[in-house]
């Protein structure tokens, strides 16, 4: 199932690759989105507050984990476009290592410093145990996220994006099982819903780990590739640490900005959660366009072919926009039923609260789009520093708008505070582009004038 995006109908490939990527990615949205229905239903309203005021904490600690993994990656995307099989599986083994060492750090520092972080966030006091028990379970299990996330990077970064998809759906009908047993059955509360989504990573990893045992020999290292090079190392650090860097810095704007929201009191915390899940389902192609821009940049960054990278950046773009405005239109269509799946109580103030925030994020998800294209695509032609400072134009924005709704307590100026971050980040990451390609271009021509007699 493996996939060289040096050759071919750019167009065909990004779609063929994309596909399974959002179907993928909407499958992991729904057993989000199952822990917050299934919450929402048979705990209460509160009880879904305090699991969505945790989710910018997840992203912030497992995003970071996420970034790490993903950049670890990019060189095994880059040695498979120039087909040097050894460097790749010296990369492998290397981004495996590099992987157990986060692992545990950041287990132990989320875990020690949880309390600190919850109570600087204005975590509204009638949350704030079942908000804490939650997030402490996700993130004491962290390293069942951390090993699927690496292989699923790993076999996108072969052009193999199908498995992953195939193995998420399966951890997506797991974990709505688990949800409604823990919860409904076990009472076990929040913590159920937790408990429900580290059990189905752990399974999703470990069936990742044995397709790649008995499908994937490419993938395979033996003795000889099984120690550190200081190139390879530099490498993937000199990717994984502005790529882990940008997730965090984008999240702490993001805590901001729920700071400032946790502040208007829990049935508004319920109701942003609320929008929040639906918003994350139906943008569920960026990330993914994202994704495939990484590997697509990063296998014709390892052949240095320019030309096809600035055709491929077209071609997304065009994607995007067009998926932008039909959406947009879909999704204030579908809101009034969507809100009923989550709540059975004030189900007419989320409603409001909810179409409030959606009417004016939406009219912003192009450049949203543009931040994953371009980000991504970056990233995978090896540049790691200068995408990152595309989170702090984030952070200031958000950080702006964040000071701005908490002085004013105003829901809509908690609205804009995202929207902002989106459209200076956005035209920012279209600007690096367009000079990050004309540096590259310079260089080949420096390069092959070097190699010409």
């Amino acid at each position: 199932m493996e996939l060289d995006m040096t050759k071919g109908s750019p167009t065909k490939l990004i779609a063929r690759f994309i596909i399974p990527i959002i179907i993928g990615n909407i499958f992991q949205q729904f057993y989000s989105m199952a822990d917050t229905i299934i919450v929402g239903r048979y705990i209460g309203l509160h009880a879904l507050g305090a699991v969505g005021a945790t989710g910018t904490i997840s992203f912030l600690i497992l995003g970071f984990a996420q970034g790490l993994t993903t950049g670890f990656t990019v060189q095994t995307a880059q040695y498979y476009g120039a087909g040097d099989e050894q460097g790749l599986k010296r990369s492998v083994y290397s981004a495996g290592f590099l992987s157990a060492i986060v692992t545990v750090i950041m287990t132990i520092v989320s875990v020690c410093f949880m309390d600190t972080l919850l109570t600087w966030m204005n975590t509204p006091a009638d949350m704030y145990d079942m908000a804490r028990d939650y997030i402490i379970t996700i993130c004491g299990g962290m390293v069942f996220s951390i090993v699927y996330n690496l292989l699923a990077s790993i076999l996108r970064a072969i052009g193999n994006s199908v498995v992953p998809v195939v193995l998420l759906i399966i951890a997506a009908f797991l974990n709505v099982g688990l949800d409604i047993l823990f919860i409904a059955g076990f009472h076990w509360g929040v913590a159920g819903a937790a408990y429900a989504t580290l059990v189905s990573q752990a399974v999703s990893g470990i069936l990742c780990i044995l397709y790649i045992w008995k499908k994937v020999p490419i993938l395979h290292f033996g003795k000889q590739h099984a120690q550190l090079h200081g190139q390879c190392v530099r490498n993937q650090l000199s990717v994984g640490i502005p790529m882990a860097l940008q997730y965090s810095i984008t999240a702490v704007g993001t805590i901001m900005v729920q700071s400032a929201l946790n502040l208007l009191g829990s049935t508004v915390v319920g109701a942003y959660s609320v929008a929040c899940k639906v918003e994350n389902l139906v943008t569920q192609p960026y990330p993914a366009m994202g994704a495939t821009m990484a590997t697509y940049g990063a296998q014709n960054r390892g052949v240095n072919d320019l030309d096809r990278i600035s055709k491929g950046a077209k071609v997304a773009s065009v994607m995007t926009i067009v998926y932008s405005v039909i959406i947009y239109g879909v999704l204030m269509f579908i809101l009034p039923y969507a809100i009923r799946l989550f709540v059975t109580e004030d189900i007419e103030v989320v409603y409001g609260y909810a179409k409030t925030y959606l009417s004016i994020s939406g009219l912003f998800f192009i450049p949203l789009g543009m931040i994953f294209l371009f980000r991504n695509l970056l990233q995978g032609c090896g540049y790691g520093f200068l995408p990152m400072m595309g989170g702090v134009v984030e952070l200031v924005s958000r950080a702006i708008g964040a000071f701005i709704a908490t002085s004013m307590l105003s829901f809509v100026g908690v609205c804009f505070a995202n929207i902002s971050a989106w459209a200076s980040a956005g035209l920012f990451f279209w600007v690096l582009y367009l000079i990050l390609m004309r540096r590259m271009r310079q260089d080949k021509a420096r390069h092959d004038m070097q190699l010409s007699p």
